[in-house]
């Protein structure tokens, strides 16, 4: 009778670690704003990268851009969190002398130019918490239009290190270079 019971036992805690493991890797279903990441140099093959961009990739849904990305207010810059951007050498921006480090970009839409801004403030839910005075630099930029509509926000590098984002058929350049 022992031996029945000790294999009883031992039957009921390997089902027990079978549930709990089961339970243990549940995934989540796909994020309706996925991240994303862009770096300068754009090449998979360069390990020593300049610029990292993190960010989240809202989707248009039928939706107007200006009803998502309000002209004259201030925008995280992509969904969710708000925009990474990891800076791992002394560069400039648009001109402006800017130091390594790691920051928040957020954006101010406007029809002909957005502000872009670069913040210290660092790991923030959105723009809700945004605040002016740790702005470290903020330049201006050109808005373009294209032919082409992207569903969803989009930022590349070109092979001289500007950043492009992209989103409906709205695209804005920002120069950093060396």
């Amino acid at each position: 009778m022992k031996k029945f019971t000790h294999f009883t036992k031992a039957t009921f805690v390997l089902l027990l670690s079978l549930t709990y493991h089961a339970n243990a890797q549940e995934f989540k279903g796909l994020d309706v704003s996925p991240m994303d990441a862009a770096s300068y140099p754009t090449s998979s093959k360069v390990s020593d990268k300049l610029i990292k961009v993190i960010y989240s990739r809202p989707q248009l849904k039928g939706r107007s851009l200006s009803q998502l990305t309000p002209n004259g207010k201030v925008w995280r810059t992509g969904a969710n969190e708000a925009t990474d951007v990891i800076v791992y050498k002394d560069m400039k921006l648009d001109g402006k002398e800017i130091k390594a480090g790691e920051y928040s970009l957020f954006t101010i839409p406007g029809d002909t130019e957005w502000t872009i801004i670069l913040s210290k403030d660092i790991n923030v839910w959105g723009a809700y918490s945004y605040n002016e005075a740790n702005d470290v630099i903020r330049v201006k930029a050109r808005v373009t239009t294209s032919d082409e509509s992207l569903e969803a926000f989009s930022i590349t590098f070109d092979k001289n290190g500007t950043m492009y984002m992209g989103w409906g058929t709205v695209r804005v350049a920002i120069p950093f270079s060396m």
